[in-house]
C-alpha cells in the first residue's frame, strides 16, 4: 500500500507545528526596546535583536529578505574600538549607526549595498552598531551626535 508523504507525517504535523510556534516566540522575546533621541527633540522607538557574542555578530541579518521597519539589530563588540561591517550574504540594504559607549552616534553608513563584501568602517572606536532598514536615518532626521537609548549604553 502507498502512502502520500502528507499521510506518512500526518502524525508529527501537529508537534512540528507546535516547534514552529515556539521559534516564533523565542524570536519575540529576544526582541529589545531601543529608543534614538534626535538633537531635534524627536524620539524614535525600535524593537531590535541584540548581537552580543561573535557567532550571532558574524550571522547578523545575513539570508533575511525583509525586517519590519520598527525593528533593527544591534551589535554589541563588548569593547570600544574601531569597527568595520560588511554585508555579505545580507540582500536587506541597511542603514548602519556606529555608536559611541555614551550612545552617542558616531556615523551613519546610509544605504548599504546589499551582498557586498566591501568594508564600512566605524571612522573612530565604538561600542556598537545598530543596522536600520535602508533610508530609516533619512526620513527620521537621525543624524550623528544622536543619542540611543538602550542599557547598553552609559547615561
Amino acid at each position: 500500500m502507498r502512502h502520500s508523504v502528507l499521510q506518512r507525517f500526518r502524525p508529527v504535523l501537529p508537534a512540528l507545528g507546535f516547534v514552529v510556534l515556539l521559534a516564533g516566540a523565542a524570536y519575540a522575546q529576544a526582541l529589545e526596546a531601543l529608543a534614538i533621541a534626535t538633537q531635534g527633540g524627536q524620539k524614535q522607538s525600535f524593537k531590535v535583536e541584540v548581537a552580543r557574542n561573535d557567532a550571532d555578530r558574524a550571522q547578523g541579518l545575513m539570508y533575511r529578505r525583509s525586517m519590519p521597519a520598527d525593528q533593527g539589530m544591534l551589535f554589541d563588540f563588548g569593547r570600544v574600538e574601531p569597527v568595520s561591517m560588511w554585508m555579505q550574504n545580507t540582500y536587506l540594504s541597511l542603514d548602519m549607526l556606529f555608536i559611541r559607549p555614551d550612545g552617542t552616534v558616531a556615523r551613519i553608513a546610509a544605504n548599504t549595498e546589499p551582498l557586498s563584501t566591501r568594508t564600512i568602517p566605524s571612522g573612530e572606536p565604538v561600542l556598537a552598531v545598530l543596522e536600520l532598514n535602508a533610508g530609516t536615518a533619512a526620513k527620521l532626521g537621525i543624524k550623528p551626535g544622536d543619542r540611543v537609548e538602550h542599557p547598553l549604553f552609559k547615561r
